[in-house]
């Protein structure tokens, strides 16, 4: 269904934050009556920080404007007639507010249908049976929204208070005005004769004794106002605290905490939209305080009267500041983080941003945002307020950027495009440390003002750890020290301290998270699979899984120190099974034909129960990055004996040579994936097409593969040596055969029993180098010239 159709369908808060999406930079008739061409449109394939990218931003906006005006020429009647002005309008003003700024209309209309659909399927989500959580996210948001309501009123309140006050305070100076004014007559009397001042002294004195009276008392009650004014505004900034406390250190941390286990391959950390909405209603229930708490000052100097009240401004104002002083300096944040495994000499790219720049005017006089690059040291020392001015750990080109407001969407953020880190300096390491497990930082840094000059801020922020790397080679254990870091930091940690053990569910959590994000898989890790690894990382045979669950895995178990009788560590060889899957077979494990996590000794224990020619896949145990075939078949040299044989592993550079599916295609005495599918049914689909017949007297040669103890099986094989396969046709010789394998069995087995395939693919890979040299004028037929 149409998200429009959807978006129309809610209710309550979540219908009001949809409203709240369009205005006078975006109409929501716009939406409404171009709801499936906009749906329709690939916003999501534009990138925002490109600018080469305007181009193509120019294209939809013109088609947008197009659309509009079609479709106002096609309104007929008298209803028709005032939206065929109303749409040419829309179109006009849509084409004069972007016409210079392409890419701010994509980033708008992105903002809007990422919000809508977030929106839905919340809706949707919590009015389903598994809805609980969202229903507990919803509930709390009702209670933010609702706090908000009552933060309103209560600032509502006291600006009545205010107001009253300040006219109390006004009548008050009138009278006492007026009390001097009698007081100068009764002073003047002095210089009347007796007999008039006898006449007129009586009736001043009863007034002036009147007017005292009621100064005495309204200057008491002018204190009692004030008092109350200032016991009211104690009570809002409690509320405010307890609620920015809340936004601040719950729901953005959270959000920050989502943005971690992102980089783990987590789900996205989801937009700040929802966040910098409350964060822009305490900016501005924090600033309407601030002014009120600063008038109340201004009447108390008006008016001095002796009392408590001066020193509970003074106090009132000290919280209000450093409430304001929180959440500016809270809610400048790195949305886009830089890449965590960070290559000297490589461009790379991140953005920072204030939740609160639009709200409190910051981008009247746009603030510059410097980048650094810092050691954890330095950031340590940072935190610790320690003077570490000018310290860095590197230099990073373009490290400076402008903030830049996007009046569509509110925001105020510096998006730093052609950052290249040009050096670094490393500190002396610890002990057994590694280059690729020492953690830097960028740190991003500003300063403005905010109300005229009235605060200064000075912001810094943090990025997620960052490793440094000058060589590819460096990036497997790089991602090691970054997963272990995004998977198992606390909020609030010292820089960048992480435990050096965890459980093992913790561990199996994260390595499933990363696991399906890079494969780009919904199949995670089975319990098998993670039994599996649990034998892997302990150099155990349990199979039951509640035998794991109370163990823990140190940090040198996992990238530290090699696995028994291996020259690699638990996370190298997982690593390799990642990367060979998401290049080169992950349309076979989505599709289940790959069981993986399975040791030579399981593998026999599941074929030797099945019919002969039943195979399965799994991930080596002695190299990093194979893959292996194992299969059941009858033992040539043995009649009547069946025994399960091992491929040697196939690796990245193997499957550059041909593909999975097709060495499968190759090999005719595998017949069923276990347990029981015909392999064709499993795996044709992925089959490269067959070679096309000979074009002007030439015919391409194909590489096939072939184990020399299976080769009698093929039913397409002139000899059990040939390698080449060599289609009838009269150009070709057809007495070429290639031998690669030697009579003798024994010398292509290793000591396990298993085929040995390296002698074949340097075979293969010998052919393919001969196939890329010219013609040799025995392979062109006699005709050709």
């Amino acid at each position: 269904m149409a998200v429009w159709i959807q978006a129309q369908q809610l209710q309550g808060e979540a219908l009001h934050q949809m409203q709240s999406l369009y205005g006078h930079h975006f109409p929501i008739e716009v939406r409404h009556y171009l709801s499936q061409w906009i749906e329709s449109q690939t916003w999501d394939s534009i990138d925002l920080e490109n600018p080469q990218e305007e181009f193509r931003a120019k294209r939809l906006l013109e088609s947008l404007v197009q659309e509009l005006q079609n479709k106002a020429e096609h309104q007929v009647g008298e209803d028709g007639f005032l939206l065929k002005i109303k749409l040419g309008h829309y179109a006009n003003q849509l084409k004069s507010t972007y016409d210079r700024c392409p890419l701010e209309l994509v980033r708008c209309i992105k903002h809007i249908l990422y919000t809508e659909q977030r929106l839905v399927r919340e809706a949707n989500d919590s009015s389903s049976p598994g809805g609980g959580l969202l229903d507990s996210m919803s509930q709390k948001h009702l209670q933010i929204n609702q706090s908000f309501e009552e933060l309103r009123m209560m600032t509502q309140d006291t600006e009545n208070d205010l107001r009253k006050l300040q006219h109390n305070q006004e009548y008050f100076i009138i009278q006492y005005q007026e009390s001097l004014r009698i007081q100068a007559q009764l002073s003047s009397l002095s210089t009347l004769p007796p007999a008039d001042r006898l006449l007129r002294e009586p009736a001043l004195q009863t007034k002036r004794a009147t007017v005292e009276a009621w100064l005495t008392r309204e200057a008491n009650t002018l204190q009692k106002y004030r008092l109350d004014l200032a016991e009211k505004h104690q009570k809002t900034l409690q509320l405010l605290h307890k609620q920015q406390t809340i936004i601040l250190d719950d729901e953005l941390i959270q959000w920050k905490r989502r943005q971690q286990l992102a980089g783990n391959g987590g789900p996205p950390e989801g937009g700040l939209d929802v966040v910098q909405s409350w964060c822009e209603k305490l900016a501005e229930t924090n600033w309407q305080n601030r002014q009120q708490i600063r008038r109340a000052e201004h009447l108390r100097q008006q008016l001095p009267i002796p009392g408590p009240i001066e020193e509970l401004l003074t106090d009132l104002n000290k919280q209000i500041t450093d409430i304001i002083s929180a959440l500016v300096t809270s809610t400048f944040i790195i949305e886009k983080q830089p890449p965590q495994v960070l290559k000297t000499q490589t461009k790379f790219a991140a953005t920072v941003r204030l939740l609160v720049g639009g709200k409190l005017n910051v981008h009247m006089n746009p603030p510059q945002v410097k980048a650094t690059i810092i050691s954890e040291q330095q950031a340590k020392a940072l935190l610790k307020k320690e003077n570490t001015r000018n310290d860095s750990s590197g230099e990073i080109l373009n490290n400076n950027c402008v903030m830049e407001y996007h009046q569509a969407t509110g925001t105020l953020s510096a998006h730093f495009r052609n950052m290249s880190l040009k050096r670094i300096k490393r500190s002396d390491r610890r002990g057994a440390e590694s280059v690729t497990e020492e953690k830097f930082t960028i740190l991003f840094e500003s300063q403005f003002s905010v109300g005229g000059n009235e605060l200064m801020f000075q912001v810094k922020t943090l990025s997620l750890p960052v490793v440094v790397i000058v060589h590819g080679s460096q990036d497997n254990n790089a991602t090691a020290t970054v997963l272990w870091d995004n998977a198992f930091a606390e909020p609030g940690r010292v820089p960048f301290s992480v435990p050096d053990k965890v459980l093992w569910p913790q561990l199996c959590e994260a390595l499933n998270m990363k696991f399906k994000a890079e494969v780009q898989s919904t199949r995670g890790l089975s319990e098998e699979n993670l039994v599996f690894l649990a034998q892997k990382a302990f150099s155990s045979s349990s199979i039951n899984p509640e035998e794991y669950r109370s163990l823990t895995m140190t940090w040198s178990q996992f990238n530290r120190e090699s696995l028994p009788g291996r020259n690699f560590t638990f996370w190298q060889w997982f690593d390799g099974v990642m990367e060979l899957t998401k290049k080169h077979l992950k349309p076979h494990w989505n599709d289940g034909a790959i069981l993986g996590f399975v040791n030579k000794q399981q593998a026999q224990d599941m074929l030797m129960s099945k019919p002969n020619g039943t195979f399965l896949l799994r991930f080596s145990d002695s190299e990093i990055g194979g893959i292996t075939i194992a299969w059941v078949a009858e033992n040539p040299n043995k009649a009547g004996e069946r025994l399960v044989w091992n491929l040697m592993p196939y690796t990245t550079k193997d499957f550059s040579i041909r593909s999975l599916a097709d060495r499968i295609s190759d090999l005719n005495h595998l017949l069923f994936l276990y347990p029981d599918r015909p392999k064709d049914e499993v795996f044709s689909k992925y089959y490269t097409p067959p070679l096309s017949k000979a074009v002007d007297g030439y015919v391409k040669p194909q590489i096939k593969q072939v184990v020399p103890e299976f080769a009698t099986a093929s039913s397409d094989s002139a000899s059990g040596n040939q390698y080449m396969d060599q289609a009838s046709s009269p150009s070709v010789s057809h007495t070429h055969t290639y031998g690669l394998y030697p009579p003798s069995a024994d010398s292509i087995m290793d000591g396990d029993g298993d085929f040995d395939l390296d002698d074949t693919m340097d075979v293969a890979r010998h052919v393919e180098e001969l196939l890329r040299r010219p013609m040799e004028s025995q392979w062109i037929g006699h005709t050709q010239s």
